[in-house]
């Protein structure tokens, strides 16, 4: 059984539809795949009726934006949770909120450089989605001054930059406890993801842990191998599964569907775990 547990639509990041995002898992030979929009479920719907045509089964999930008291990021992930529990839907709208904010900060500072407007970025937003520094990417590279949204992303839209423009995000361990009272499995994403900014240290790990983290996203492209080892030997020492996962973003990254998979059996204790939903199977 080959299960991918990490895929973007464009309801965020992404660039194919919730369906689309089904039909190319079920194209790339997968039998399970989780959608993991940035602070939304907008997609669940739509996706789940397109893998049911597809005949392939759906894990409702989300990628939640967090940041630690020392600014760094980190990112969670949680399948079969409650979409409608007050406490993480307010937590992930007032993130939402912020998020637009930050943009239109960003596309402001921008504009003094570069041949960039707010309605230039709205044009790559899908109707619904969270706006992000994808979308503002996309909009540099339709107007020719990046290649591709990796390069703006290792340029102009590092958090390096001086039009980089800091958003909310609530801390990582105050998520979890979140994500478990709404019925859902937190899993730390691309934990030591050190191409992409600061890591966490074991403070982190250990506050997440004492939380109700469930799990850790191993196989995954960004991972540095020595990485992987310290995470596998913190997940056998607390008891947690261990994920791998494309984190798919259509063309949005080089990221292959399927280029990195979960056990089966990781996949039924996610659904032993959650109760705030189910997986949605043909």
């Amino acid at each position: 059984m080959r299960i991918d547990l990490h895929a973007h639509s464009n309801v965020s990041d992404g660039t194919e539809t919730p369906a689309g995002v089904m039909i190319s898992a079920a194209a790339a030979g997968l039998d399970v795949v989780a959608l993991t929009d940035h602070d939304s479920t907008d997609g669940w719907a739509q996706a789940a009726a397109a893998a049911k045509e597809e005949g392939i089964a759906l894990v409702p999930g989300m990628e939640i934006s967090c940041r630690t008291q020392q600014g760094i990021s980190v990112h969670l992930l949680s399948y079969l949770h409650d979409p409608t529990h007050p406490g993480l839907l307010e937590e992930i709208t007032k993130s939402k909120d912020a998020r637009l904010t930050r943009a239109e900060r960003m596309v402001t500072l921008l504009s003094e450089d570069y041949p960039l407007s707010w309605d230039d970025v709205i044009h790559h937003v899908a109707p619904g989605a969270t706006v992000g520094r994808p979308h503002i990417a996309d909009a540099l590279v339709a107007a020719g001054v990046v290649a591709d949204r990796s390069e703006a992303f290792a340029s102009i839209l590092t958090s390096h930059s001086r039009y980089f423009v800091q958003h909310y995000a609530p801390d990582p361990a105050i998520a979890v406890e979140l994500v478990r009272a709404a019925g859902g499995v937190p899993v730390f994403a691309h934990p030591v993801a050190s191409a992409r900014g600061r890591v966490v240290g074991d403070r982190t790990y250990r506050e997440m842990i004492d939380a109700g983290l469930l799990g850790l996203e191993i196989e995954h492209r960004d991972n540095p191998e020595a990485g992987r080892d310290y995470l596998r030997a913190l997940a056998a020492k607390n008891g947690l599964l261990i994920t791998g996962s494309s984190d798919y973003h259509g063309a949005g990254k080089p990221n292959r569907l399927g280029e990195n998979l979960t056990a089966p059996g990781v996949l039924e204790m996610i659904e032993q775990l959650g109760t705030g939903t189910q997986v949605v199977r043909p």
